[in-house]
């Protein structure tokens, strides 16, 4: 399918997908869209951003277990880093 529609950037950069566009695409408020620039031009493309955790599960049981306890200060952070290595 070949469909063509222009539009203006804003002075703040910004551009609105014309409403054809959104419908074909199944765009709504909110939705998130991908720009992926090639040799032949950009390509506009709906895309779903899913939560990664940056911590592995037993990661998470020492970051629990070291909230667990009560009273620990560290001066430094390779000092924490030092104990939670330790865990």
């Amino acid at each position: 399918m070949n469909y063509t529609e222009t539009a203006k950037v804003t002075s703040k950069g910004q551009v609105t997908i014309p409403s054809i566009i959104r419908e074909i695409l199944k765009l709504e408020p909110g939705s998130t869209v991908m720009f992926k620039v090639t040799d032949r031009g950009v390509i506009l493309s709906p895309c779903e951003i899913l939560e990664k955790s940056v911590y592995t599960a037993k990661e998470w049981r020492k970051i629990e277990k070291l909230v667990a306890e009560k009273g620990k200060v560290y001066k430094t952070s390779s000092a924490a880093k030092k104990h939670i290595k330790s865990l």
